[in-house]
């Protein structure tokens, strides 16, 4: 099994920066793809961006290109999200998740995704 424990979430004011962590345990390995989801109340969960666990290539949502960065601390098994430049619309529970696949790593088709965390909020205010 895969543990996956999110943290960083807060309050900010629009145009400010959050980042978040994802600490991993368990059975995870290269064969593993991670990526951040979000969810805003009332809406579905959308992807956010995703990368291969110890990889180095990554996909992002529309949405966040220019503004989020991932990146991972493989000493560590820790994934990032810094969140720069934040908007009231970036607000949303924020879940860290993990699938095994070989396939490229995009933040996308969340049924499949086995792993997740339990959440961070972020909330941005105007």
């Amino acid at each position: 099994a895969v543990q996956l424990v999110e943290s960083g979430g807060g309050s900010v004011q629009a145009g400010g920066s959050l980042r978040l962590s994802c600490a991993s345990s368990g059975y995870i390995s290269s064969r593993h793809c991670m990526a951040w989801f979000r969810q805003a109340p009332g809406k579905e969960r959308e992807g956010v961006a995703g990368i291969r666990f110890r990889g180095s290539t990554i996909n992002y949502a529309d949405s966040v290109k220019g503004r989020f960065t991932l990146s991972q601390d493989n000493a560590t098994n820790t994934l990032y999200l810094q969140m720069n430049s934040l908007q009231p619309e970036d607000t949303a529970m924020y879940y860290c998740a993990a699938r095994a696949t070989w396939a490229a790593c995009r933040p996308e088709n969340i049924a499949a995704f086995d792993y997740w965390g339990q959440g961070t909020q972020v909330t941005v205010s105007s």
